[in-house]
Protein backbone atom coordinates (compact mmCIF):
# COMPACT_ATOMS: atom_id res chain seq x y z
CA UNK A 1 0.00 0.00 0.00
CA UNK A 2 1.21 3.52 -0.72
CA UNK A 3 2.14 5.78 2.16
CA UNK A 4 -0.40 8.18 0.72
CA UNK A 5 -3.28 6.07 2.12
CA UNK A 6 -4.68 6.43 5.66
CA UNK A 7 -4.26 2.72 6.32
CA UNK A 8 -0.53 2.82 5.59
CA UNK A 9 0.14 5.95 7.64
CA UNK A 10 0.21 3.96 10.87
CA UNK A 11 -1.08 5.10 14.23
CA UNK A 12 -1.17 8.82 14.94
CA UNK A 13 -0.85 10.03 18.51
CA UNK A 14 -2.71 13.36 18.61
CA UNK A 15 -1.66 15.25 21.74
CA UNK A 16 -3.55 18.43 22.56
CA UNK A 17 -7.31 18.24 22.03
CA UNK A 18 -8.39 21.81 22.67
CA UNK A 19 -10.56 24.04 20.50
CA UNK A 20 -8.29 23.48 17.50
CA UNK A 21 -6.96 19.99 18.19
CA UNK A 22 -10.25 18.21 18.68
CA UNK A 23 -11.82 19.06 15.30
CA UNK A 24 -8.50 18.40 13.57
CA UNK A 25 -8.36 14.93 15.13
CA UNK A 26 -12.01 14.30 14.23
CA UNK A 27 -11.31 15.13 10.58
CA UNK A 28 -8.41 12.66 10.50
CA UNK A 29 -10.62 9.92 11.94
CA UNK A 30 -13.38 10.66 9.43
CA UNK A 31 -10.80 10.28 6.66
CA UNK A 32 -9.85 6.82 7.91
CA UNK A 33 -6.67 7.52 9.87
CA UNK A 34 -5.89 5.54 13.04
CA UNK A 35 -5.84 8.23 15.74
CA UNK A 36 -5.36 7.98 19.50
CA UNK A 37 -5.62 11.25 21.39
CA UNK A 38 -4.72 12.68 24.76
CA UNK A 39 -4.97 15.98 26.61
CA UNK A 40 -3.91 16.92 30.13
CA UNK A 41 -7.28 18.65 30.64
CA UNK A 42 -9.90 16.01 31.56
CA UNK A 43 -12.75 18.09 30.14
CA UNK A 44 -10.97 18.22 26.77
CA UNK A 45 -10.59 14.45 26.81
CA UNK A 46 -14.27 14.01 27.63
CA UNK A 47 -15.27 16.33 24.80
CA UNK A 48 -12.97 14.58 22.34
CA UNK A 49 -14.28 11.15 23.29
CA UNK A 50 -17.80 12.47 22.83
CA UNK A 51 -16.81 13.66 19.36
CA UNK A 52 -15.51 10.20 18.45
CA UNK A 53 -11.79 10.47 19.24
CA UNK A 54 -10.37 7.40 21.05
CA UNK A 55 -8.17 8.60 23.91
CA UNK A 56 -5.31 7.04 25.88
CA UNK A 57 -4.73 7.41 29.61
CA UNK A 58 -1.53 9.43 29.05
CA UNK A 59 0.56 11.06 26.35
CA UNK A 60 3.16 8.32 26.71
CA UNK A 61 0.53 5.62 26.21
CA UNK A 62 -0.73 7.39 23.10
CA UNK A 63 2.79 7.72 21.68
CA UNK A 64 3.73 4.09 22.32
CA UNK A 65 3.43 2.31 19.00
CA UNK A 66 2.67 5.49 17.04
CA UNK A 67 4.36 6.25 13.73
CA UNK A 68 3.45 9.92 13.95
CA UNK A 69 3.20 12.01 17.11
CA UNK A 70 1.24 15.18 16.36
CA UNK A 71 1.34 17.87 19.02
CA UNK A 72 -0.92 20.91 19.43
CA UNK A 73 0.38 22.56 22.62
CA UNK A 74 -0.01 26.04 24.13
CA UNK A 75 3.72 26.83 24.34
CA UNK A 76 7.20 25.79 23.38
CA UNK A 77 8.13 25.15 27.00
CA UNK A 78 5.37 22.55 27.26
CA UNK A 79 6.50 20.96 24.00
CA UNK A 80 10.14 20.69 25.08
CA UNK A 81 9.16 19.31 28.50
CA UNK A 82 6.96 16.70 26.83
CA UNK A 83 9.75 15.69 24.48
CA UNK A 84 12.36 15.39 27.22
CA UNK A 85 10.16 14.22 30.08
CA UNK A 86 10.00 15.84 33.50
CA UNK A 87 10.86 13.31 36.18
CA UNK A 88 9.83 10.46 33.87
CA UNK A 89 10.54 9.26 30.33
CA UNK A 90 9.47 11.76 27.69
CA UNK A 91 7.84 11.30 24.32
CA UNK A 92 11.14 10.99 22.48
CA UNK A 93 12.25 8.12 24.67
CA UNK A 94 8.87 6.38 24.61
CA UNK A 95 8.11 6.50 20.90
CA UNK A 96 9.34 3.77 18.52
CA UNK A 97 12.55 4.55 16.56
CA UNK A 98 12.13 6.79 13.51
CA UNK A 99 8.78 8.18 14.66
CA UNK A 100 7.85 11.41 12.92
CA UNK A 101 7.24 14.19 15.44
CA UNK A 102 4.89 16.70 13.82
CA UNK A 103 4.33 19.84 15.88
CA UNK A 104 1.37 22.01 14.87
CA UNK A 105 1.64 24.34 17.86
CA UNK A 106 2.62 27.99 17.47
CA UNK A 107 5.88 28.46 19.36
CA UNK A 108 9.12 30.41 19.31
CA UNK A 109 11.29 29.73 16.26
CA UNK A 110 14.32 28.91 18.40
CA UNK A 111 12.28 26.44 20.45
CA UNK A 112 10.97 24.80 17.27
CA UNK A 113 14.52 24.29 16.06
CA UNK A 114 15.57 22.98 19.46
CA UNK A 115 12.67 20.51 19.45
CA UNK A 116 13.68 19.31 16.00
CA UNK A 117 17.28 18.78 17.07
CA UNK A 118 16.15 16.83 20.14
CA UNK A 119 13.98 14.59 17.98
CA UNK A 120 16.74 13.97 15.45
CA UNK A 121 19.28 13.24 18.18
CA UNK A 122 16.88 10.66 19.64
CA UNK A 123 16.66 8.82 16.31
CA UNK A 124 13.39 10.31 15.11
CA UNK A 125 12.18 12.65 12.35
CA UNK A 126 10.74 16.10 12.89
CA UNK A 127 8.52 18.69 11.22
CA UNK A 128 6.84 21.89 12.36
CA UNK A 129 3.53 22.81 10.75
CA UNK A 130 1.73 25.62 12.58
CA UNK A 131 -1.72 26.49 11.32
CA UNK A 132 -3.81 29.47 10.36
CA UNK A 133 -7.57 29.54 10.00
CA UNK A 134 -8.94 29.39 13.55
CA UNK A 135 -11.57 27.07 14.96
CA UNK A 136 -13.82 27.52 11.92
CA UNK A 137 -10.99 26.36 9.67
CA UNK A 138 -10.17 23.45 11.96
CA UNK A 139 -13.78 22.26 11.89
CA UNK A 140 -14.14 22.69 8.14
CA UNK A 141 -10.75 21.18 7.31
CA UNK A 142 -9.68 24.37 5.54
CA UNK A 143 -6.62 25.33 7.58
CA UNK A 144 -3.42 26.68 6.10
CA UNK A 145 -0.31 24.77 7.18
CA UNK A 146 3.11 26.44 7.13
CA UNK A 147 5.60 23.58 7.03
CA UNK A 148 9.18 23.46 8.23
CA UNK A 149 10.60 20.05 7.31
CA UNK A 150 13.13 18.14 5.27
CA UNK A 151 11.96 17.35 1.74
CA UNK A 152 12.09 13.64 2.44
CA UNK A 153 9.48 13.86 5.20
CA UNK A 154 6.88 15.76 3.21
CA UNK A 155 5.37 12.67 1.60
CA UNK A 156 4.71 11.20 5.05
CA UNK A 157 2.88 14.21 6.48
CA UNK A 158 1.17 15.65 3.41
CA UNK A 159 -1.76 13.15 3.41
CA UNK A 160 -2.62 14.12 7.01
CA UNK A 161 -2.33 17.83 6.44
CA UNK A 162 -4.43 17.68 3.28
CA UNK A 163 -7.29 16.23 5.34
CA UNK A 164 -7.08 19.02 7.93
CA UNK A 165 -6.30 21.91 5.59
CA UNK A 166 -6.74 23.25 2.09
CA UNK A 167 -3.43 25.11 1.72
CA UNK A 168 0.00 23.61 2.44
CA UNK A 169 3.13 25.70 2.07
CA UNK A 170 6.60 24.18 2.50
CA UNK A 171 8.49 27.15 3.91
CA UNK A 172 11.88 25.48 4.35
CA UNK A 173 13.76 23.43 6.90
CA UNK A 174 13.14 22.96 10.62
CA UNK A 175 11.63 26.07 12.21
CA UNK A 176 10.68 27.69 8.91
CA UNK A 177 6.99 26.97 9.44
CA UNK A 178 7.07 28.80 12.77
CA UNK A 179 8.96 31.70 11.19
CA UNK A 180 6.27 32.08 8.52
CA UNK A 181 3.48 31.82 11.10
CA UNK A 182 4.76 34.62 13.33
CA UNK A 183 5.38 36.88 10.33
CA UNK A 184 1.82 36.24 9.15
CA UNK A 185 0.28 36.81 12.56
CA UNK A 186 2.24 39.96 13.20
CA UNK A 187 0.71 41.38 10.02
CA UNK A 188 -2.71 40.03 11.03
CA UNK A 189 -2.59 41.76 14.41
CA UNK A 190 -1.54 45.02 12.80
CA UNK A 191 -4.23 44.80 10.12
CA UNK A 192 -7.03 44.04 12.61
CA UNK A 193 -6.14 47.09 14.67
CA UNK A 194 -6.16 49.13 11.46
CA UNK A 195 -9.52 47.69 10.38
CA UNK A 196 -11.04 48.39 13.79
CA UNK A 197 -9.75 51.97 13.78
CA UNK A 198 -11.15 52.49 10.28
CA UNK A 199 -14.63 51.29 11.29
CA UNK A 200 -14.67 53.43 14.43
CA UNK A 201 -13.59 56.43 12.37
CA UNK A 202 -16.36 55.60 9.89
CA UNK A 203 -18.88 55.55 12.74
CA UNK A 204 -17.71 58.96 13.89
CA UNK A 205 -18.02 60.32 10.37
CA UNK A 206 -21.55 59.00 9.91
CA UNK A 207 -20.87 56.01 7.67
CA UNK A 208 -22.85 52.81 8.08
CA UNK A 209 -20.87 49.63 8.64
CA UNK A 210 -22.24 48.17 5.43
CA UNK A 211 -21.30 51.16 3.31
CA UNK A 212 -17.74 51.20 4.61
CA UNK A 213 -17.45 47.43 4.21
CA UNK A 214 -18.67 47.65 0.62
CA UNK A 215 -15.91 50.13 -0.12
CA UNK A 216 -13.01 48.51 1.75
CA UNK A 217 -13.82 44.96 0.63
CA UNK A 218 -13.48 45.95 -3.03
CA UNK A 219 -10.90 48.73 -2.79
CA UNK A 220 -7.24 49.09 -1.90
CA UNK A 221 -7.86 48.62 1.83
CA UNK A 222 -9.11 45.08 1.29
CA UNK A 223 -7.75 42.53 3.80
CA UNK A 224 -8.75 39.33 5.62
CA UNK A 225 -9.48 41.34 8.79
CA UNK A 226 -12.33 43.02 6.90
CA UNK A 227 -13.55 40.50 4.33
CA UNK A 228 -13.55 37.39 6.58
CA UNK A 229 -13.20 38.48 10.22
CA UNK A 230 -14.93 41.85 9.98
CA UNK A 231 -14.79 43.54 13.42
CA UNK A 232 -18.35 44.89 13.22
CA UNK A 233 -21.56 42.83 13.05
CA UNK A 234 -23.59 42.68 9.88
CA UNK A 235 -21.46 42.75 6.73
CA UNK A 236 -19.87 39.29 7.22
CA UNK A 237 -22.46 37.03 8.93
CA UNK A 238 -19.88 34.38 9.87
CA UNK A 239 -17.53 36.79 11.63
CA UNK A 240 -17.23 36.60 15.45
CA UNK A 241 -18.61 40.14 15.71
CA UNK A 242 -22.03 38.60 15.08
CA UNK A 243 -21.59 36.26 18.09
CA UNK A 244 -20.60 38.90 20.65
CA UNK A 245 -16.94 38.22 19.75
CA UNK A 246 -16.89 34.58 20.80
CA UNK A 247 -13.65 33.33 19.19
CA UNK A 248 -12.59 32.54 16.53
CA UNK A 249 -9.07 33.41 17.39
CA UNK A 250 -8.89 34.55 20.98
CA UNK A 251 -7.22 37.74 22.16
CA UNK A 252 -4.94 35.70 24.42
CA UNK A 253 -3.63 33.78 21.41
CA UNK A 254 -3.01 36.94 19.41
CA UNK A 255 -1.17 38.43 22.38
CA UNK A 256 0.92 35.26 22.59
CA UNK A 257 1.73 35.20 18.88
CA UNK A 258 2.64 38.88 18.81
CA UNK A 259 4.90 38.24 21.80
CA UNK A 260 6.66 35.55 19.77
CA UNK A 261 6.94 37.96 16.85
CA UNK A 262 8.37 40.62 19.15
CA UNK A 263 11.03 38.17 20.36
CA UNK A 264 11.92 37.39 16.77
CA UNK A 265 12.01 41.07 15.79
CA UNK A 266 14.41 41.83 18.62
CA UNK A 267 16.58 38.77 17.95
CA UNK A 268 16.79 39.48 14.23
CA UNK A 269 17.42 43.19 14.73
CA UNK A 270 14.50 44.34 12.58
CA UNK A 271 13.62 48.02 12.87
CA UNK A 272 9.91 47.25 13.25
CA UNK A 273 7.53 49.79 14.79
CA UNK A 274 3.98 48.60 14.17
CA UNK A 275 4.62 44.98 15.23
CA UNK A 276 5.88 45.91 18.71
CA UNK A 277 3.05 48.43 19.06
CA UNK A 278 0.46 45.79 18.12
CA UNK A 279 2.03 43.42 20.65
CA UNK A 280 1.64 46.04 23.38
CA UNK A 281 -1.97 46.77 22.40
CA UNK A 282 -3.01 43.11 22.38
CA UNK A 283 -1.17 42.31 25.61
CA UNK A 284 -3.19 45.04 27.32
CA UNK A 285 -6.40 43.83 25.62
CA UNK A 286 -5.83 40.27 26.85
CA UNK A 287 -4.91 41.36 30.38
CA UNK A 288 -7.96 43.59 30.71
CA UNK A 289 -10.74 41.17 29.79
CA UNK A 290 -10.14 40.38 26.14
CA UNK A 291 -8.24 37.12 26.59
CA UNK A 292 -11.31 34.97 25.91
CA UNK A 293 -12.85 37.22 23.26
CA UNK A 294 -12.09 37.14 19.58
CA UNK A 295 -9.15 39.36 18.72
CA UNK A 296 -11.44 41.48 16.53
CA UNK A 297 -13.03 42.59 19.81
CA UNK A 298 -10.18 45.10 20.03
CA UNK A 299 -12.65 47.44 18.30
CA UNK A 300 -14.56 47.82 21.58
CA UNK A 301 -11.47 49.21 23.30
CA UNK A 302 -10.85 51.63 20.44
CA UNK A 303 -14.49 52.70 20.45
CA UNK A 304 -14.52 53.20 24.23
CA UNK A 305 -11.41 55.36 24.11
CA UNK A 306 -12.98 57.33 21.29
CA UNK A 307 -15.93 58.36 23.41
CA UNK A 308 -18.30 55.44 22.76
Amino acid sequence: MSEQSPASAGRIAFLGLGHMGEPMAVNLIKAGFDVVGFDVVPAAVDAAVGAGVPCAASAIEAATGARIVLTMFPSGDILLDAYRGVGEPGLLESAPPNTLFLDCSTIDVAQAREAAQLALAAGHRSADAPVSGGVVGAEAGTLTFMIGAEEGDLAHITPLLEVMGKKLVHCGGHGAGQAAKICNNMLLGISMIGAAEAFVLGEKLGLTHQALFDVISTASGQCWSVTTNCPVPGPVPASPANRDYVPGFAGALMAKDLGLALNAVETAGVAAQLGPMAAQIYRKFADEGGAGRDFSGIIAEIRDKSGG
